[in-house]
């Protein structure tokens, strides 16, 4: 039988809304960070397990009033809205709608019971199952719940992408203690200042677990305590301070013991519910959240049964399969004189890669597009991890890469032949900071098509990082796409998506060329010329500036139109 996954979801979606940019929203501008990265842990534990038996759990009530009444400190720093008694930031609130309505589509039940909160809908759960139970959480406290009568584990998201699953077995070499009565005890003991408990002072996660491994349990500390003994790790000082905090330590453990009864109404043996793909798509609709809901529904379709349920639902378009780019009109141009660089085709690039260093970077997604309803979007199999640094910004995890993407060598091998096809023809392709792009594409044509002479298909560039500097070059503030588009009153509704980002700069590059008759009025030769002197300047500017700084060794590198 196949486990009971049981999400921690407030704390999931914690993490996603803080270490995902909100510079990802949907189209009325609501942050949709944190929506993003819940389904795409989702659709990673769904793979993970070859299983689609998910269910959500969710606080009806973060602050209990069962547990604030033993300790009414309990969580009260963390009060955002005193009147309305939350603690979550409206940027995030606005999103657990959108998160709700994708995921019961999905069929992942949403589990949550009056007065109670999420781990405590987790620990009846865990309790009722007649099969093994994989809390998915960042939280330590329900490894209190691990014990050798049970078939419970805990998967902890660690850095780099990575899961970290622990059952009672491991808590021994994890935290020094047999199992998640006696973790219970540590966590107490050590204390927890953001959920308001104190702990005894002067004990840390160490010191306790010492304790406890020496007198057994955290009644057998206190009675030593009180009975004077100075061995153990019980120094006289550590005594006196358990014996003043014995009450807070007792207070602690109840607020920190977790119900096993509540009433959450849902038939363990019946999850998931039924998969309404159509259901998914319309609660995607105007959320730019495609990507993750494609990586979802990809998911529960990868395992046994989820395609048989979508019944009158259109498939979602793979990132990798969308319409070649027909050539299309520009917009209205500024005046120029003939030949200028604004009469040819204007073509947006971007990728989203693995890394930063274009020596090392792969290519995730890459995008060539000509207006808003005409892209090409590609989405590779990088061959490597993707690191979860690189996912944060731009949300391709390596599961659904792997399960959804092109070769690396057949997606170089495409976009090579449409940089061919766009020199042949004399336009001219966008891209904001492009040269990092067409570096990466070099080192990435060096390793799957050294056959091809990249630097001889590149057509005529435009960085608008290079030519905004050029244009401006005292503006104060950051010249990232984002903060340029702001700039330039340029719409970015989905940065960090390939197709988005070449958008933002096909646009950016006009909004340059109405700003700057000199800039629209060169041609295709000459702004290509252009920018390779202003990018050495540039680069040169920079090292100058940074060696004045006191970084004697700097060097920035002024290559042009790729490092």
């Amino acid at each position: 039988m196949k486990p009971l996954v049981l999400l921690d979801t407030p704390a999931l979606y914690y993490r996603a809304f803080y270490s995902v940019p909100d510079s990802i929203v949907n189209d009325d501008g609501q942050p949709v960070n944190a929506v993003r990265g819940v389904l795409d842990t989702v659709a990673q534990m769904i793979r993970r397990f070859g299983s689609a038996r998910v269910v959500a759990t969710m606080d009806a009530d973060w602050r209990p009033a069962f547990r604030t009444a033993i300790m009414p400190e309990y969580k009260a720093a963390r009060v955002k809205d005193e009147a309305a008694g939350t603690e979550i930031p409206a940027e995030l609130a606005g999103q657990l709608p959108i998160m709700t309505r994708v995921l019961t589509a999905a069929g992942i039940p949403i589990a949550e019971v009056d007065g109670t909160e999420a781990d405590d809908v987790i620990a009846t759960m865990a309790a009722q199952s007649t099969t093994p139970v994989v809390i998915v959480s960042p939280d330590r406290d329900l490894l209190a719940l691990l014990d050798a009568e049970t078939e419970v584990s805990v998967l902890r998201p660690r850095k780099g992408g990575e899961w970290e699953a622990l059952t009672q077995a491991d808590l021994p070499h994890a935290y020094g203690v047999p199992d998640g009565t006696r973790y219970r005890e540590l966590a107490a003991l050590r204390g927890d200042p953001s959920d308001g408990l104190p702990g005894a002072p002067g004990i840390g996660e160490k010191t306790a677990a010492t304790l406890l491994d020496n007198f057994g349990s955290l009644d057998s500390i206190v009675r030593a305590a009180k009975a004077g003994v100075k061995t153990g790790g019980l120094s006289p000082k550590r005594a006196a301070t358990i014996i003043e905090v014995e009450d807070s330590l007792y207070k602690t453990l109840e607020v920190m013991r977790c119900l096993t009864d509540v009433d959450h109404g849902l038939d363990l043996s019946a999850v998931p519910n039924r998969f309404d793909r159509a259901g998914v798509l319309a609660a995607a609709t105007g959320q730019n959240i495609r990507r993750s809901v494609d990586n979802l529904v990809a998911a529960l379709e990868s395992v046994a049964g989820a395609s048989t349920a979508g019944e009158g639902g259109t498939p979602p378009v793979p990132l990798a399969v969308t319409p070649p780019v027909p050539q299309a009109a520009t917009a209205p141009a500024p005046a120029r004189a003939t030949g200028s660089w604004l009469d040819c085709r204007l073509v947006g690039f971007d990728l989203e890669t693995t890394g930063v260093d274009p020596a090392t970077a792969r290519i995730v997604t890459a995008a060539f597009v000509d207006s808003a309803t005409q892209t090409r979007t590609w989405l590779a199999d990088p061959g490597m991890e993707i690191p979860e640094s690189a996912r944060a910004v731009h949300g391709i995890t390596t599961e659904y890469a792997q399960a959804n993407g092109a070769p690396a060598a057949q997606v170089v091998t495409e976009l090579c032949e449409q940089f061919a096809a766009l020199k042949d023809e004399g336009a001219v392709v966008v891209g904001h900071n492009v040269v990092y792009d067409l570096s990466v594409m070099a080192a990435e044509v060096a390793r799957h098509r050294p056959d091809i002479d990249f630097a001889g298909i590149i057509p005529t560039i435009v960085d608008t990082f290079v030519v905004d500097k050029y244009i401006d070059p005292y503006r104060k503030g950051k010249r990232t796409l984002i903060d340029t588009a702001r700039t330039y009153r340029v719409r970015l509704l989905d940065a960090h998506d390939a197709a988005a980002d070449a958008l933002a700069a096909l646009d950016i590059s006009r909004a340059l060329a109405e700003k700057s008759t000199e800039i629209a009025r060169l041609s295709s030769n000459a702004i290509m010329s252009a920018q390779a002197e202003w990018k050495r300047s540039q680069a040169a500017g920079l090292q100058a500036w940074l060696r004045k700084k006191g970084n004697a060794e700097a060097v920035v590198d002024g290559s042009w139109p790729m490092s």
